[in-house]
């Protein structure tokens, strides 16, 4: 009974890390084209063919087109999040060149922690 037991706590930590880890705040504050991030900042195109690591990354190939809605800021200045499609996510700005820039201004706020769950068909998914 106690090996059962020692198992479904090993099981029940396993998927709390997971959980963790697919949730995981990447920044505290980002860059957006209005204080509500839902003005598109720019039109990117994909550079080189981008696969991410989990659900939370937007991937694409060579040539597709990406609007960009926010960059992350301070911590990772790396990240952009935007959409292709229906599709939306993160992904490195190195992956990409600016085609056109469809805001005067930038302005920065905090993140919050749904900006960092997954999305799928309309619902948030909890790993």
């Amino acid at each position: 009974m106690s090996r059962i037991l020692d198992q479904g706590i090993l099981l029940l930590v396993i998927s709390f890390s997971a959980s963790v880890q697919s949730t995981k705040v990447l920044s505290k504050w980002k860059k957006c084209g209005d204080p509500e991030c839902e003005k598109a900042m720019s039109r990117v195109q994909a550079t080189t063919d981008y696969l991410g690591p989990d659900c939370r990354y937007l991937n694409f190939k060579t040539g597709e087109e990406i609007i960009v809605y926010s960059k992350l800021s301070r911590e990772n200045e790396n990240l952009w999040t935007g959409s292709k499609g229906k599709d939306f996510g993160y992904f490195p700005r190195d992956a990409v060149k600016v085609e056109e820039v469809l805001i005067g201004e930038e302005v920065e706020v905090l993140t919050k922690e749904t900006d960092f769950l997954c999305l799928h068909e309309d619902k948030y998914t909890f790993e």
